[in-house]
């Protein structure tokens, strides 16, 4: 029998305790590890261009009817007045306590009509409450199931990125002029195959977002590929993608704020075990008693930008009675080289080792938290570590109380889990360690930031 993940929580020690111990290990994308090699790959997007496949790890929700922008504009921070044709956002969705739930990106195909597109997370809560709300919507969702190699999504979805992206683009192109407005969408005809598009930026690098029918993918894939050759486009593979989110500065998997709360049990009694936050875990030397210590805000993660006070949504006043308070701020940590080689060389000296750090991203579970401290006290805490081959350096993003995130403050961080680890099985017997790190801002290439902070 299938359970709730509300009935999974009541089975448990507490929700933190559930989540640490979780029998999840990190996300895999569910494409082609590599086309060529992680370095080329890595660097492709800085020197050239590169063309990954989004089409499968992703979940899609489409919503359709009269009170569309209702919905959308009662459970997020954003503003969804002037929402339509062609209008993309990045959707940030809070609980009652102005907690995050979680962000993705929705896509307007009309004034009643959206798809809501990333991590399961926002999709499910917005199913949820179409479903159980008084709202004149049909929705539609495609669950992530990109390990099932014969599931054919409602749509393909390219990204091509990197300086000489759009010569590529423009090349391909059999329609009319290209978008390239930051965050707007367009059109594109590639192959005779109708596609649209979004400019955002991913790993802060030019070029466009593409997605179409699915059973127009080979079609279109084979065209890129071809044209690209010529400007030494390469393919990326699923570990070259997790190191976009690192030099771009985006704080990819914030752990939703659904565990605790009599306001969210109905949610947690319609969620199950089967759903991704029935499943998902938690790691990192960060490790709480009480899953409220996980959560976090849109000020913490530079989302308070895009809060519109003009419309009643579910966070609001929370959000606003925060306001004024401290709020960590977000950096770029640069691992000291050291430390890093010091974690490596535990693996060929005898007695205990030191938590495996696997290359490029080094995340062993689905939410990682570390803790960043300075002379001994939390003072944020961090998330996704990763080797970055542009930057030739270990890097991750991470939250920091404001007085110790000026660029250039020195701080340490935590590697490896408590008492030797939990008991997920992506967790050997290790001991922690501690690893200098330099606050630096985000994206962490100035170059990218100079020019992606002034477009978003």
């Amino acid at each position: 029998m299938v359970k709730s993940l509300e009935e999974k929580l009541q089975q448990s020690k507490s929700a933190a305790h559930m989540l640490q111990n979780a029998q999840t290990g990190a996300f895999e994308f569910p494409v082609q590890s590599m086309w060529s090699n992680l370095i080329d790959e890595a660097q492709a997007w800085r020197k050239s261009a590169i063309l990954f496949d989004q089409s499968f790890h992703m979940t899609e929700l489409h919503i359709k009817g009269p009170d569309t922008r209702r919905l959308l504009s009662d459970f997020s921070i954003n503003d969804f007045s002037k929402f339509g044709a062609n209008k993309a956002k990045q959707i940030v969705c809070c609980n009652r306590d102005g907690f995050l739930i979680s962000d993705a990106i929705i896509f307007g195909y009309g004034p009643d009509e959206a798809l809501v597109v990333g991590r399961p997370v926002v999709p499910n809560w917005l199913q949820y409450n179409a479903e159980v709300g008084d709202y004149d919507v049909e929705v539609a969702i495609d669950h992530l199931r990109g390990y099932d190699p014969t599931n054919l999504r409602p749509h393909y979805r390219f990204e091509v990125q990197g300086p000489r992206a759009m010569e590529i683009l423009e090349e391909v192109n059999e329609g009319g002029p290209l978008t390239t407005r930051f965050f707007a969408m367009g059109d594109i005809v590639i192959a005779g195959c109708a596609a649209k598009t979004l400019v955002h930026a991913m790993g802060g690098a030019t070029g466009l977002e593409i997605w179409g029918p699915f059973a127009d993918k080979a079609k279109v894939e084979q065209r890129l590929v071809e044209v690209g050759r010529k400007y030494g486009m390469l393919r990326g593979g699923g570990r070259a993608y997790g190191i976009t989110a690192a030099e771009s500065g985006w704080f990819a998997a914030p752990l939703p704020a659904i565990y605790d709360g009599d306001d969210m049990r109905p949610y947690r009694e319609w969620l199950t075990e089967y759903h991704f936050e029935g499943f998902c875990s938690a790691g990192g030397s960060f490790q709480p008693d009480d899953v409220r210590d996980y959560y976090l805000t849109p000020y913490d993660l530079d989302y308070d930008r895009l809060i519109h006070w003009d419309h009643q949504f579910l966070g609001r006043e929370a959000l606003r009675a925060m306001k004024d308070r401290k709020h960590r701020k977000k950096v770029t940590l640069v691992w000291d080289k050291e430390d890093v080689l010091k974690v490596f060389a535990s693996l060929l000296e005898p007695g205990e080792m030191a938590m495996w750090m696997d290359m490029p991203s080094s995340d062993y579970a689905i939410h990682p938290y570390d803790r960043v401290e300075q002379n001994g006290r939390l003072v944020g805490i961090s998330g996704y570590p990763l080797y970055s081959a542009n930057e030739r350096a270990w890097l991750s993003v991470s939250l920091v109380d404001p007085e110790v995130a000026a660029p250039g403050t020195q701080l340490s961080l935590i590697w490896g889990e408590p008492d030797g680890g939990t008991d997920k099985p992506s967790v050997h017997r290790h001991r922690q360690v501690t690893i200098g790190c330099e606050a630096q801002p985000w994206p962490i290439d100035e170059a990218v930031r100079k020019d992606y902070r002034a477009q978003a």
